[in-house]
């Protein structure tokens, strides 16, 4: 399996690959975090989001203003019209297809296969579907964690500990399926069970390290003139470039399971006779 994942690998700038699906994120994460939230406020009411996520916006560090952005970016999805929900829907599905076209081009051309970039968005509706369930399941976590660390002590490791687990378990499905749907081909369910859930493990400690990053005290704007919001943009677009790359390994991996699979089944293997 390590063989056949280096051998995806090999001659592709993973780099590359994953700072344009960071391009394509940076274009869909705020459509898509909108339309989650005007949904979820939709099934639950905007009252009760509000008071879900209060007392995380208080617990959140304010070193680069954080508290403020996400307070902002939930008012604005709470207050969303349906047309301009509608009108978020194009840019939102921007992120399938950059992940489609970044696991085509690692896994080489496919034959045959055409609109890959239409296929990305079509394969990526159903889980901004399921954006409402798995962001009011973090709503409902988030409550207790937050208190947890408001007390500081121990309470803040164990906050930390459940956020964590928390967000494992609502990235694995997302993962899942990205390696089963969203990337090309179909791996066995088992391993991209098992290869999906450590990938979230690592994608929801890479999350954590990020709010861990925010509350360093720091000036963003030193390497950029001063200009602070042009430096938190720079450092989310860093994190996101990260996050790609752990999900372009875990694909890797995936993947060489799928092609070990293949090439050990006896449909092919050639047998000659002389």
């Amino acid at each position: 399996m390590s063989t056949a994942m280096f051998r995806l690998l090999r001659g592709k700038d993973v780099a590359l690959h994953a700072a344009a699906i960071t391009f394509y994120s940076g274009i869909a994460v705020v459509p898509a975090a909108l339309l989650a939230i005007w949904l979820t406020g939709l099934a639950v009411g905007a009252d009760r989001v509000r008071r879900l996520t209060g007392l995380t916006l208080a617990a959140l560090p304010d070193e680069i203003g954080a508290p403020r952005a996400l307070g902002a970016l939930i008012d604005a999805g709470l207050a969303l019209s349906p047309l301009f929900a509608l009108a978020s829907l194009l840019p939102a599905t921007l992120y399938g297809e950059g992940l489609r076209r970044a696991f085509v081009s690692l896994a080489g051309p496919r034959s045959g296969e055409r609109l890959i970039g239409w296929r990305g968005r079509l394969l990526w509706l159903p889980l901004l579907a399921a954006a409402p369930a798995l962001l009011l399941a973090l709503f409902l976590a988030l409550p207790t964690t937050s208190e947890l660390w408001l007390r500081g002590g121990w309470w803040s490791v164990l906050a930390v500990v459940l956020s964590f687990l928390a967000c494992w378990l609502l990235l694995t499905p997302v993962v899942i399926w990205v390696f089963r749907y969203v990337a090309p081909g179909r791996p066995p369910w088992i391993p991209t069970v098992l290869i999906g859930s450590f990938t979230a493990a690592n994608l929801a400690g890479f999350l954590h390290g990020f709010v861990l990053f925010c509350s360093l005290p720091m000036d963003l704007g030193v390497p950029f003139g001063g200009f602070t919001e042009v430096g938190a943009t720079v450092a989310i677009g860093l994190w996101l470039y990260l996050f790609h790359t752990v999900l372009l390994t875990g694909f890797a991996v995936t993947h060489a399971v799928k092609s070990g699979s293949t090439d050990d089944s006896p449909s092919s293997v050639s047998i000659t006779t002389g």
